[in-house]
């Protein structure tokens, strides 16, 4: 084997061996059970529930509060879905 064919050889097992040990040493991102956002989404849930039966006497505000918290719930499901999308799930 001639100098140059080592190199070659030597350069493209090395190549190979940073390759595979780099993809293994990034750890997989797992879905996670996310309990801080999942009780943040009963507790709106739950404050959606107790806006519905408020009275409707607060000039505007029970209606504006309900609307802001049915955001907030949609942006909560969001959260959760889109943490759950990005994780990469062990086989």
């Amino acid at each position: 084997m001639n100098a140059l064919t080592f190199w070659k050889t030597s350069t493209l097992v090395l190549a190979g061996a940073l390759a595979f040990t780099a993809g293994n040493a990034v750890p997989e991102a797992q879905a996670e059970t996310q309990p801080h956002m999942r009780a943040a989404l009963q507790n709106l849930k739950d404050a959606e529930k107790q806006l519905e039966n408020a009275t409707h006497d607060k000039g505007g505000h029970r209606a504006a509060a309900l609307k802001l918290t049915r955001a907030a719930i949609e942006q909560t499901k969001k959260g959760l879905e889109a943490d759950n999308n990005n994780a990469v799930l062990p086989e």
